[in-house]
């Protein structure tokens, strides 16, 4: 069965497009066929897969108002194995366009459906709120993955998005499973960043991946050059990071494994 994994999280900056990119290519990378759908306006998981937002005709706004059909959207050619539903700027104003239309809940879903065994995987990145975009994403996905951020405030807003969760779970998809938290932005050499693990771990409930994505300069740079961390710098600690975690998420697939 096809996997389809929203990575979701409504704080904005704690590594949930980084996460979007970079796990999609490392399953790639495995022989995995991807489909990255980009649903934040922002686009930087389009541009981060080295496509340009701006040259791009039918991307997931078109598709979400009903201008094009899924097989216009898809993007190849740039990295193997990966196909990207692209965004951009336009994406912000389907909000507003879509009230008043019907099931508008389930239009990303009912497109998706149509080409989802395809592929093996399908990586939804989410935009950071929990609007119209995130729920048609949820109600795409099977299973949830949430990145949180080695800081302070890490626990913050994450009770929101459990309980978002099991709304979606309730009324739309019961389907849908959070799959795991995944940590990132990880210092090493800071007491704070083993503080908010352990925090995190004692007061969560959810599944938590045993994979930790560092902070890591070359994976800042990375998305600069349109290109995963794979890529960009193939021995860089952030490339091994993301490996782990797509082996984690494929064996996750295949078995529960183990969690700590």
């Amino acid at each position: 069965m096809e996997r389809i994994i929203a990575i979701t999280n409504q704080k904005g900056g704690v590594g949930k497009t980084t996460t979007a990119i970079n796990l999609s290519a490392a399953l790639a990378e495995m022989g995995k066929k991807v489909l990255t759908i980009d649903m934040d306006p922002q686009g930087n998981t389009t541009s981060g897969l080295g496509f340009n937002k701006e040259e791009i005709e039918n991307t997931v706004y078109e598709l979400m108002i009903g201008e094009c059909k899924v097989e216009d959207c898809l993007n190849t050619g740039s990295i193997d194995n990966i196909t990207l539903i692209a965004s951009n700027v336009d994406l912000a104003a389907a909000e507003i366009e879509l009230i008043g239309i019907q099931d508008k809940e389930y239009i990303l879903k009912k497109e998706v459906d149509q080409i989802k065994d395809d592929y093996d995987y399908i990586i939804i990145d989410c935009p950071p709120s929990l609007n119209m975009l995130t729920i048609n994403a949820l109600t795409t996905a099977t299973s949830v993955i949430v990145p949180i951020q080695c800081e302070y405030y890490a626990l913050e807003g994450l009770s929101q998005l459990i309980h978002t969760v099991e709304l979606v779970q309730e009324r739309l998809n019961s389907e849908l499973e959070i799959e795991g938290v995944v940590f990132t932005m990880y210092d090493a050499r800071t007491n704070l960043s083993l503080q908010v693990v352990e925090d995190v771990k004692s007061n969560l409930k959810q599944a938590i991946y045993k994979t930790i994505i560092p902070r890591n300069v070359r994976l800042a740079e990375a998305p600069s050059h349109g290109l995963p961390i794979n890529l960009y710098d193939p021995k860089s600690a952030g490339t091994e990071s993301y490996r782990f975690l797509a082996e984690e998420v494929v064996n996750k697939g295949k078995e529960d494994s183990e969690w700590q």
